[in-house]
Order: C-alpha cells, then structure tokens, then sequence
C-alpha cells in the first residue's frame, strides 16, 4: 500500500487487515508491521490521535497510514508520526471525509498490543 496494503476481509466484520510499510509512522508503527482496521461507517467516527487509513487526496489509488490531527471543513488534516519520511498534509493538504476509510485497532504481527 505505497505506505500500506489493506486487503478487505470477506464477511458480514467491518475488518481490513493493513500492511506497513515505509518509515512514516515511526516510532509508532514499523515496516513490516501489520494492522487490523476497522472500516468506517454508519456511527463509526474518527477522532484527533486515531491512526486512520486514508486515500491520498491527490492519487486516490493509495491508500496511507496517518494519524489523524484535526478536522476542517468536512476533512482531516493528517500526518505521519516521522515527519522527516512522511508524504502527508503538509504536502497534499486536506483529506476528504470520504476518503477516510478506517481507523486501526491493533497491530498483530510481529507483537500483538492495541493502538
């Protein structure tokens, strides 16, 4: 996934597993590292501080790891937690509510903790 590979998994669960890669997101998260997401939708919200997955604004064929910072206007505002390797909203601005697609829960491999 540029950033992340999410693959949905089948089923009536709102889960997407997420591959890490990349250095953006450290020290929170690692290459290599993967995730279970939680698709957004009906009643599911994010907040300031939640690690979302998101559809780059500006080539919507990637998806990125992020950690949500504020909210304007009907977007989110999104950085990588390196800001030195990190392709974020400082470089493509604003990311539409739309193409916020879930917010992680926690990293299963390689050590299982919640985010």
């Amino acid at each position: 996934m540029g950033d992340d590979d999410g693959v949905a998994l089948p089923g009536r669960w709102p889960i997407m597993r997420v591959d890490v890669s990349g250095s953006s997101m450290e020290p929170t998260l690692a290459d290599g590292d993967w995730l279970l997401c939680r698709i957004l939708g009906s009643g599911r919200t994010v907040k300031p501080g939640d690690i979302v997955v998101v559809r780059r604004p500006d080539r919507p064929e990637l998806l990125l790891v992020k950690r949500a910072v504020r909210r304007e206007d009907a977007s989110w505002w999104v950085e990588g937690d390196n800001p030195g390797a990190s392709d974020d909203s400082r470089l493509f601005g604003l990311v539409p509510d739309d193409h916020v697609l879930a917010k992680a829960v926690a990293r299963y491999l390689p050590r299982p903790r919640r985010l």
